[in-house]
């Protein structure tokens, strides 16, 4: 009885995996179409958390005529390698202007997030290609958005061109609202796989 038990247990969780490899590499198609931006504040001080806000909106108003010519992810990803010390100097000046010394640090990188949930866009965990900004120390709580497409402000003004820089697939993931439970079990197997690929 015990080994027809643990049979079935295992016939489950091998039924469930399998299953969810088609939904695994959709979530794995949004993170290679999307440009994810990653702001550390200095620290959880509420000083370094306001600085933290006033940077990004700095970065966001700098930026954001920046992806308008962009048709894809490796344009945004260009473009904002083009323009990084710009970008960085944009930060460094708001960090300098409200009276703060910190140094800041820019840098495109592929950094994992995991399972976001932005109004009401989902973005599944992954690996993403991102902007990120490291104000002073980066010890501090962050902010994240999605540059590219363009969700960073007013996120429903938006859903048009999420819709349509992404696939029908894509975008469904994202906004249909009942894959809670799929995305937690990908988020999970990602934690893992990541675990054991770590140094």
């Amino acid at each position: 009885m015990k080994l027809l038990s643990k049979s079935i247990v295992i016939a489950f969780i091998i039924t469930v995996i399998f299953s969810m490899i088609p939904f695994s590499a959709q979530c794995k198609n949004v993170s290679n179409d999307v440009f994810r931006l990653h702001i550390l504040a200095n620290s959880d001080a509420e000083s370094d958390q306001s600085l933290k806000l006033k940077v990004r909106d700095k970065v966001l108003k700098y930026t954001e005529s920046l992806y308008k010519n962009a048709s894809n992810l490796q344009d945004a990803e260009q473009l904002t390698k083009e323009n990084l010390q710009e970008i960085a100097n944009v930060a460094q000046k708001e960090v300098y202007d409200n009276g703060f010394s910190y140094q800041v640090r820019a840098e495109v990188k592929k950094i994992h997030f995991d399972t976001r949930y932005y109004e009401n866009v989902t973005m599944p965990s992954g690996n993403y290609e991102a902007l990120r900004i490291t104000i002073g120390e980066g010890k501090g709580h962050n902010w994240w958005c999605v540059m590219y497409p363009s969700l960073c402000v007013g996120a429903a003004a938006n859903y048009e061109e999420l819709k349509d820089k992404t696939t029908d697939d894509e975008y469904r993931i994202m906004t249909d609202g009942g894959y809670n439970v799929q995305f937690k079990i990908v988020e999970y197997f990602q934690n893992i796989c990541n675990f054991f690929h770590s140094p």
